[in-house]
């Protein structure tokens, strides 16, 4: 088995988490964060509703990762372990490159129109990936780039919406 690997980051986001909350849970919002360098088509089974109004612990199928929105190179198949509605989501799910691919979100008020925005990640990845020498610390690249991208993008959203 792949030593796991995880990664963990935090913002600060001028919203409060009520509205926060709705954004990350609606597919346009977590579109919205990838963008420009990934989309996500969700399963079918989520078309039409957000992630807080899925059946916890219930595989919801797989959600095509997409470069630049178009070429397909990962998907995501989706599982909603735990929900705390406005506050928490804890994904558990697999990966193509990935046996284990956990996702927790936590938000945090931290005072008014104020949001601590924490993802923790954890990753197993399969083989060949696992095998490859810098197999690890090249997901671990990857995956923290990725949420530094989407952290970036969600204070953005909230920053112009503002205006």
């Amino acid at each position: 088995m792949s030593q796991p690997v995880i990664v963990e980051h935090d913002s600060i986001v001028a919203a409060e988490p009520a509205d926060v909350w709705t954004r990350i849970t609606d597919p346009a919002g977590i579109n919205d964060e990838l963008a420009p360098l990934l989309a996500m088509r969700m399963p079918r089974r989520m078309r039409g509703t957000t992630v807080d109004r899925v059946p916890l612990g219930v595989p919801l199928g797989k959600a095509p990762l997409l470069l630049f929105g178009v070429l397909p190179v990962e998907y995501d198949a989706l599982t909603i372990a735990e929900l705390e509605p406005g506050r928490r989501f804890h994904e558990k799910s697999t990966m193509l490159t990935m046996r284990r691919w956990e996702h927790e979100r936590t938000l945090t008020a931290i005072g008014p129109g104020r949001t601590r925005v924490h993802d923790r990640l954890t990753m197993e990845l399969r083989a060949p990936l696992a095998r490859l020498p810098y197999g690890h610390e090249l997901a671990r690249q990857i995956v923290t780039r990725l949420f530094q991208h989407r952290h970036r993008r969600l204070a953005v959203h909230f920053a112009t919406s503002a205006l």
